[in-house]
């Protein structure tokens, strides 16, 4: 059998303006364990802004996206513009804030922010190729902003209302159900798979949630995955 090659979308380095780094690389990680090699890819554009991870406060600096994805991917990260679908088997997207900053706006105006247009138009290729799509933490409000007002209304999980989170999963979710989307309640204990639309969720760093807990979330996700 051939191997498989994933893309995985990054937002940035960081949880607080980018893509949350222990996801990332759990992702990459658990690709390589399964024998799926992986491609990063990013959009090429500036960060919505630059947050100090020790204090949590704004900095006066401009940092670019794909500049940032690269840290994490070890310099091997490419333009998303310069991607396409059809070279690919599956797409993953890892949460952090930087998913609701860089590559749609949830973060900053809910489910009525606008998303970058090239990260719709190639999770809809992905959609429309019939092709897997990962989701985690914040990641899965990116697939449900891409296909509002499309034919796909699939099943996704930001987390549960029935066990601790440090955020408002029921907001996320109705937010994602004004969309178009199903929102489904999953701990960081489980994932969600939709069958149909071949979309995998998990919740990851929305609930609360050790570093290991992280690793085996994003392994579910990544193992569901590989199987559709």
């Amino acid at each position: 059998m051939a191997q498989k090659n994933i893309a995985v979308l990054l937002a940035g380095s960081g949880v607080y303006d980018g893509s949350e780094i222990h996801e990332a690389v759990f992702t990459l990680l658990a690709l390589d364990e399964a024998g799926a090699s992986y491609q990063c890819v990013a959009p090429d554009k500036p960060q919505f802004h630059v947050v100090n991870h020790l204090t949590g406060e704004p900095m006066s600096e401009s940092r670019n996206v794909l500049v940032e994805s690269a840290r994490i991917a070890r310099g091997k990260v490419k333009a998303l513009k310069d991607m396409k679908a059809i070279d690919f088997d599956a797409l993953i997207i890892p949460g952090g804030f930087g998913a609701a900053k860089n590559l749609n706006e949830w973060a900053i105006k809910g489910p009525d922010g606008a998303i970058d247009p090239d990260v719709k138009a190639f999770i809809l290729d992905f959609m429309r190729l019939n092709k897997p799509i990962g989701a985690m933490c914040m990641g899965p409000t990116v697939v449900a902003k891409a296909l509002a007002g499309s034919d796909y209304h699939p099943q996704l999980t930001v987390g549960s209302t029935a066990a601790p989170s440090p955020y408002d999963i029921a907001a996320v979710s109705a937010g994602m159900e004004l969309l178009g989307s199903k929102a489904v309640m999953r701990t960081v204990q489980q994932i969600e798979v939709d069958v149909m639309h071949k979309i995998v969720t998990a919740p990851c760093y929305m609930m609360e949630a050790s570093i290991s807990d992280i690793r085996l979330n994003t392994k579910q996700l990544v193992d569901a995955l590989l199987k559709l």
